[in-house]
């Protein structure tokens, strides 16, 4: 997605939440680690970039940078507490290199229990692997920052596309983690929601009654103006069972 498009999801991101700011940490700085970190920072969050070189803050970074820029490598502990991991809400880990990543989210998760962390992987066949231990990741093949914030702010609601009237928008969600292993026809209610498609492993699959959830999915629901709160509900409700809602 183009930067333009991701600064527009940064918009709709700030207008929605703008009481829930939270400190995200990233780790990295070239030029789609300082994308990101801008975006965060002009959607209201306070943000530490991280990165061994200090030339990528000079290069990438404004001049009147308001977050912090601290030079070390990403999965040093010590560096990643002078970057304020204890009180870190997100991070996310998107150097060129995908052990230093897989390693910065690593310690994020089971070191300082941050609860929304996101790896950038080169290899796609490892993304799986390491998406399976509980750590999303977004292959380099599919990368753009609005995946990674989508992520890293996984209640922000962006929409897609709203129809003329404004009454029925489509909207890009993740998938809680309680619907992970769940039929997602469960989801739905009659025409006032429903899931049309999803994303996963930057693939998208139409919606089938028989589709099961997976942790990382993304995904792509049409809903009445009037329903979206009750969308919400049902997403983080307890998960129906087999005889309905």
């Amino acid at each position: 997605m183009s930067t333009t498009a991701a600064l527009s999801w940064h918009n709709h991101a700030r207008d929605h939440h703008h009481d829930e700011e939270m400190h995200i940490i990233v780790v990295g700085c070239g030029r789609l680690g300082a994308e990101l970190s801008i975006n965060l920072d002009k959607a209201g969050h306070s943000v530490s970039v991280v990165d061994k070189d200090r030339r990528g803050f000079q290069r990438y970074l404004p001049e009147r940078w308001s977050g912090r820029a601290v030079l070390g490598v990403g999965y040093d502990r010590a560096v990643l507490e002078q970057a304020g991991i204890k009180e870190a809400g997100a991070l996310a880990a998107v150097t060129g290199g995908d052990n230093s990543n897989i390693l910065a989210a690593r310690i994020a998760r089971e070191t300082y229990e941050v609860e929304q962390v996101v790896a950038r992987i080169q290899d796609p066949r490892r993304a799986v692997i390491y998406q399976r231990l509980g750590i999303p990741t977004v292959a380099a093949v599919a990368w753009a920052t609005d995946q990674v914030m989508r992520k890293l702010l996984p209640d922000v609601r962006p929409s897609e596309w709203t129809d003329a009237t404004g009454k029925v928008s489509l909207l890009e969600l993740i998938l809680p983690a309680t619907w992970a292993g769940h039929k997602l026809a469960g989801i739905d209610e009659g025409d006032r929601f429903r899931l049309v498609a999803l994303t996963r492993a930057g693939l998208v699959h139409l919606a089938t009654p028989d589709l099961v959830g997976q942790e990382g999915d993304i995904l792509h629901i049409l809903v009445q103006r009037d329903a979206v709160d009750d969308l919400d509900v049902r997403l983080h409700s307890a998960v129906p069972g087999p005889g309905g809602h």
